[in-house]
């Protein structure tokens, strides 16, 4: 009964959206073009930031530096109760959401869906977004560059997050 329901919810919602709009006073379908065309610009403005993103992100693995950060962050997480274990996640994770969700599926594998570590990721990666991602789309497409508090208060939003999750995992399932 529920996957019928499931099923036709979004059909329901496209139908309903085209009865409204061919009973409605308004120009329906040139509204829905005029708002394509404005998508179209935003996402050809959002274009370079997205390109320096991947290439800066391409650039940490590649060169190494993504490695030599995870062993030398992972003693003293580990010191304070962080698994050295999701030292990649938590390097990735306010990058890139392709690279952190690598990293987890990574975590997965190797120490199953029970293991303290990969809880704790779980958790991380529900309650924590890709932070320089989300500044430099949203803020570009929006024409802002000072962006210097937003980023100080997402990263430690970010770094809240890890220690809340950490805590909260071993609370219950420690």
């Amino acid at each position: 009964m529920t996957e019928t329901i499931s099923a036709a919810v979004l059909p329901s919602i496209l139908f309903l959206t085209a009865l409204i709009a061919l009973f409605s006073d308004k120009n329906s379908f040139d509204s829905f073009l005029s708002g394509a065309a404005d998508g179209m610009k935003s996402a050809a403005g959002l274009l370079p930031s997205l390109c320096a993103l991947i290439v800066a992100v391409e650039m940490l693995f590649a060169s190494g530096f993504a490695e030599f950060l995870s062993g030398a962050l992972s003693g003293v997480l580990g010191a304070v109760g962080i698994p050295s274990e999701i030292v990649p996640l938590l390097i990735t994770r306010p990058i890139s959401g392709s690279a952190s969700t690598a990293a987890y599926t990574e975590l997965l594998d190797k120490y199953g869906p029970d293991s303290m570590a990969v809880l704790i990721a779980s958790v991380i990666m529900g309650s924590s977004d890709t932070v320089i991602y989300v500044i430099s789309v949203y803020f570009s497409s929006v024409g802002i560059t000072k962006t210097r508090h937003a980023m100080a208060a997402a990263l430690l939003t970010m770094i809240f997050s890890i220690f809340l999750s950490s805590i909260v995992c071993r609370l219950f399932f420690g």
